[in-house]
């Protein structure tokens, strides 16, 4: 399996400085971040390490939940993921990722409420994003669209 890269390059402090993160591996852009957008409500124009990791999680969640719906005896049509990453304080100093939500909705033809949210359960679990981040809470909420 292959290894992929980003870059960051960073000039100045933590709170006066900012930087540029480069998807190295795909190419597909170079992103500016710096510490006071990513601590606004407003990112300005900015992406972060959480966005970041949301879009990771979403499309990792997607990935795995359609393979498992399969092997379920389902026909996944469309699935729609969003993951909110939240970062906060850390009572021993600075700051930590303190919760993610996965949100999944889907279409999927063969395939019940109930079994869909057992599958939703299972690919939370077993997504590899959601692995790497087991010290992080991550909430599920699942609705199959009829």
């Amino acid at each position: 399996m292959p290894t992929r890269t980003a870059r960051t390059a960073w000039n100045g402090t933590l709170e006066k400085g900012s930087g540029q993160v480069e998807l190295s591996s795909s190419k597909v852009g170079t992103y500016d971040v710096s510490f006071p957008k990513r601590a606004a409500d407003d990112a300005g124009g900015t992406t972060s390490p959480e966005e970041l990791i949301a879009a990771a999680h979403s499309s990792c969640y997607a990935m795995q939940f359609s393979a498992l719906l399969a092997e379920a005896g389902g026909t996944p049509e469309n699935l729609e993921v969003v993951a909110d990453v939240s970062l906060g304080p850390d009572s021993a100093g600075g700051f930590k990722l303190t919760g993610i939500t996965l949100k999944v909705t889907g279409e999927v033809g063969g395939l019940d409420a109930d079994t869909f949210a057992e599958v939703a359960q299972k690919a939370k679990e077993t997504c590899p994003v959601s692995k790497a981040l087991t010290g992080v809470e991550i909430t599920l909420e699942a609705s199959l669209d009829s």
